[in-house]
């Protein structure tokens, strides 16, 4: 067993507990044990030097969790009715999310499910909890790495053209950079699906996108769209991808393709952070009203930068934003004497803007919280 004097335990499981206390733990002050049911455990718990440690969201037979106060350590309850842990400590995995079927009965369903209905003070509360805890997890993820952001509409299907170029945006940023995106289907899935598989060659790119073919859409099947993903990687090594998805929007299903999911109850919290931590830059692919928001919220934040902190900005797709949505005008306009000018560009494919994101001096990652 490691030593772990002086330093925050994670405890997620009973058999974590039972494993430990079996080794000869008897100092736990260390422990931050998440959403365990300890009814049978409060003797042997009690039985140690408590003082330091942290019960978040754990059951007890009567009396326990008073008696480990007295005893010095912090019991936080279980806040309102919601089926998440609002003290978790590390992001979602695909797996955890979609961790039973049908879909219906998945952690994912479960949660929307609680999170559309009207709230009480409690489940503000439990919201606020989790998403702060996705907060500090996503901050310590993200620190060491470069992190590339791939912005799109969400309508986008499995087999159109766009969802293949979104694919290969991916790709191409993902051999150097972390390729984050809102986590959901369309664009966002495509260019995750293209992160996981940079590193392969283009026989392994074909080979996932034919797979995926036959179920284009999460309707009428969120089951079928699922199944088709899992088999589409399922010989592949798992690559760091990133998807900050929201449980505000529930009829868009998080993709399996970003290998760690910050997933938020509160959506304007979940935009702002998805735009901050893409510190090596974003890149915009054709969208609607999501999409425009994101440009226009990222564009703020570069007005009012320094140099040094000005991020890039590409525009995929120029019928689009200077027809269909124009927004590529007003971009060039509010970019005009800033120093956020020569950073903001619209090109016409993704391979131009993988090259102006590598660029020669790509932003470093920055290190702590976003």
């Amino acid at each position: 067993m490691k030593q772990t004097h002086g330093r925050v335990v994670h405890v997620e499981s009973l058999a974590e507990v039972d494993r430990r206390l079996a080794a000869g733990a008897s100092r736990i002050g260390s422990w931050r044990v998440h959403h365990l049911d300890l009814t049978e455990h409060g003797e042997r718990l009690l039985a140690c030097r408590v003082t330091g440690a942290a019960f978040l969201g754990c059951t007890f037979a009567p009396g326990d969790d008073d008696a480990l106060v007295a005893a010095g350590a912090l019991v936080l309850p279980t806040v309102g009715s919601t089926p998440l842990d609002v003290y978790r400590p590390r992001l979602y995995s695909p797996d955890e999310l979609y961790d039973r079927t049908p879909y219906l009965r998945t952690l994912d369903a479960r949660a929307y499910a609680w999170a559309q209905r009207v709230p009480g003070r409690d489940d503000t509360l439990a919201a606020a909890l989790h998403d702060h805890a996705v907060g500090e997890a996503l901050g310590a993820w993200v620190a060491g790495r470069r992190v590339v952001g791939v912005m799109g509409g969400h309508a986008l299907q499995r087999g159109d053209a766009g969802y293949a170029d979104a694919v290969r945006l991916g790709w191409l940023l993902g051999r150097d950079a972390v390729v984050a995106t809102g986590g959901g289907p369309g664009a966002m899935e495509a260019a995750n699906l293209g992160g996981r598989l940079a590193g392969q060659d283009d026989a392994a790119v074909r080979s996932a996108l034919d797979a995926l073919a036959p179920v284009p859409s999460f309707r009428p099947s969120i089951d079928d769209w699922v199944r088709t993903a899992r088999e589409a990687v399922a010989d592949l090594p798992a690559r760091d991808g990133l998807g900050v998805p929201t449980w505000h929007y529930g009829h868009e299903p998080p993709n399996l393709f970003a290998t760690a999911i910050a997933k938020y109850v509160a959506n304007a919290t979940r935009e702002a952070v998805l735009l901050e931590v893409c510190t090596a830059g974003i890149v915009f692919l054709p969208g609607a009203a999501g999409t425009v928001q994101e440009v226009f919220q990222d564009a703020c934040e570069n007005y009012y930068a320094d140099e040094s902190s000005v991020a890039p900005m590409v525009l995929v797709g120029r019928a689009h934003w200077t027809g269909t949505l124009p927004a590529w005008p007003l971009l060039q306009a509010l970019a005009r004497g800033r120093a956020m000018e020569q950073h903001v560009h619209l090109v016409d494919t993704v391979e131009e803007a993988a090259a102006i994101i590598a660029g020669p001096d790509p932003l470093p990652a920055v290190p702590g919280r976003p």
